[in-house]
């Protein structure tokens, strides 16, 4: 009797399976990659901020609730950028997985989610602030990279592979049919998957993606603006800050004491720019525009060579800071008198707003009465001894003693329009925080660290305060529901810089709550009542429980 082997029939399609839409998923994400990663490439030559996920989540700033702004600043502080560019990227990703699954029924919808989120990209990019024409090159180039890689990673999800029969030893032959069909079928629910193909191509995928998107990032953190910053020689100021007495900071005594200076690398960071942006010294322009007699422009070297440059100790603080918070430092500043430069240029009667415009559009409305009266306003090229950080404005921005950030600290300026609170609302007004910004009086406990049980005995509670523009006279601390003592205080250096307190304490075990309050030179004493940054900054006393072992 004879028998005839023969392969398996193979096995007919039947409607997508989980496997095919799990591949189809997989494939949208891997195209979303591509896309996100040649658009960096691109992003590289034009520009950081025409990166489609920092143009999405420079518009995403724009257009969020105050309230949703609060939460973010409030829950990450420092890291609400980080925070934001990680869930952009989150819904990034869950879009594209739906663009895959969708892409197994019509390609035509795939491409068309592809170009969607292009289109949204180049918006976000062309209508930033800043933004130019040639910012929508990054999302058109990332579309049409995207689009390509969906359709050469789901062509593989609906082709079977060629199986063309072979010559094998006869006794070999039922195991060839089989694996021929069992590659033949692929997903067992569905229709035939060339695997092998797909992995292929999405090992590609990934490896364009890394790529591209390591290269577009190298490209956007160009050292160029780095090393022309370092080579910068600040000029020597006519009106240096008064040396410090000795003993004037106590946080070299005292462990967990905030320092008297603020380090360039600590310093608090709140502002809307996801990148900061990057000024060549030499293309620096200050334009003075508006209600002046004889406006002009200044270039970097302009400011640096005039003869009235001032160094001054100041501490800055963010509107956004809750009570007994770390958005707030101290740091010694060089720049040019503010109000000197508004009268040189015949600043006219009337305007009661200086609107501040940064390089990436953002706009701070200060009041041009504290510009001309606060004596230390400034517009500032220098912070500790060196240039500015970039990050922190490089290479001038403004600073008012006194006023909120928000209404007085603009970085990377390029312009001061003299105007009126009528005529124009800046950023933050536009979201209703409050006109003016004075800084409220406000004090801190920095240590014993209400994290940390310590043992019994006497202890140092120490920590910060600060009222820019008056001082601070007295800090007072209590312990548990006993009587207000008095601490000590650092030796006063400006009314502008805050002060350090101590005050030693004989702990005994278990668990207690310190709180702190201040009194500025002017008699005002600090408040208990409670209230939220918003829309002028929080007021209240802070406190801290410890437990003590």
């Amino acid at each position: 009797m004879t028998t005839t082997l023969r392969a398996p029939d193979p096995v007919a399609p039947a409607g997508p399976g989980r496997a095919r839409r799990g591949l189809a998923a997989l494939a949208g994400l891997l195209a979303a990659a591509v896309a996100l990663g040649v658009g960096e490439l691109v992003a590289g030559f034009v520009g950081p901020a025409a990166s489609p996920v920092i143009a999405v989540g420079d518009a995403v700033i724009a257009l969020v609730p105050e309230p949703v702004t609060a939460f973010a600043i409030r829950t990450f502080g420092e890291d609400d950028k980080t925070a934001l560019v990680a869930g952009t990227l989150v819904v990034v990703a869950l879009y594209a997985l739906l663009v895959g699954v969708l892409g197994l029924r019509d390609r035509r919808l795939a491409v068309l989610g592809v170009v969607l989120f292009g289109t949204v990209g180049a918006l976000a990019a062309l209508t930033r602030p800043a933004g130019a024409p040639a910012d929508v090159l990054p999302s058109l180039a990332g579309t049409a990279a995207g689009v390509l890689a969906l359709l050469a990673l789901l062509a593989p999800l609906a082709t079977a592979p060629a199986s063309a029969p072979g010559t094998a030893p006869a006794a070999d032959r039922p195991l060839v049919g089989r694996l021929r069909a069992v590659l033949a079928a692929g997903d067992r629910n569905g229709a035939g998957l060339d695997r092998r193909r797909f992995f292929l191509t999405g090992a590609a995928a990934v490896g364009v993606a890394a790529v591209t998107g390591g290269g577009g990032r190298l490209l956007q953190r160009s050292t160029e603006v780095t090393s022309l910053r370092a080579g910068i020689r600040l000029p020597t100021p006519s009106s240096p800050a008064a040396a410090l007495p000795a003993g004037a900071d106590l946080s070299r005594g005292i462990e967990g004491l905030t320092p008297l200076t603020t380090r360039n690398g600590e310093f608090y960071r709140i502002d809307t720019a996801l990148i900061a942006p990057r000024i060549r010294p030499a293309d620096y322009r200050l334009e003075l525009t508006g209600m002046f007699d004889s406006p002009r422009t200044y270039t970097l070297d302009d400011l640096f060579e005039r003869d009235d440059v001032i160094e001054r100790d100041i501490t800055l603080t963010c509107v956004s800071n809750e009570v007994g918070g770390a958005l707030v430092g101290s740091a010694r500043w060089i720049g040019v008198p503010l109000a000197a430069l508004l009268r040189e240029n015949g600043l006219r009667p009337g305007s009661d707003q200086l609107l501040c415009r940064s390089e990436d559009g953002m706009t701070i409305g200060a009041p041009t009465r504290s510009a001309l009266e606060v004596e230390d306003a400034m517009l500032a090229f220098g912070m500790n001894g060196e240039p500015l950080p970039v990050i922190h404005g490089f290479p001038v921005r403004m600073i008012i003693p006194g006023l909120y950030g928000y209404v007085s600290a603009c970085k990377w300026l390029v312009s001061i329009e003299a105007t009126t609170f009528d005529a124009f609302d800046a950023y933050w007004i536009e979201r209703d925080w409050a006109v003016d910004g004075p800084i409220r009086i406000a004090s801190r406990i920095d240590t014993p660290d209400m994290r940390r049980e310590f043992p019994a005995g006497r202890r140092a509670i120490a920590g910060v305060a600060w009222a820019q523009t008056r001082g601070i006279a007295k800090v007072e601390v209590r312990v548990d529901d006993g009587d207000w003592a008095e601490a000590r205080l650092s030796p006063e250096v400006d009314a502008d810089l805050w002060r350090q307190w101590v005050l030693p304490h004989d702990f005994t075990p278990g668990r207690h709550v310190l709180t702190v309050r201040a009194t500025g030179a002017d008699g005002e004493v600090q408040t208990d009542e409670r209230a939220d940054p918003f829309p002028a900054g929080s007021t209240g006393l802070h406190s801290v429980e410890v437990l003590v072992g």
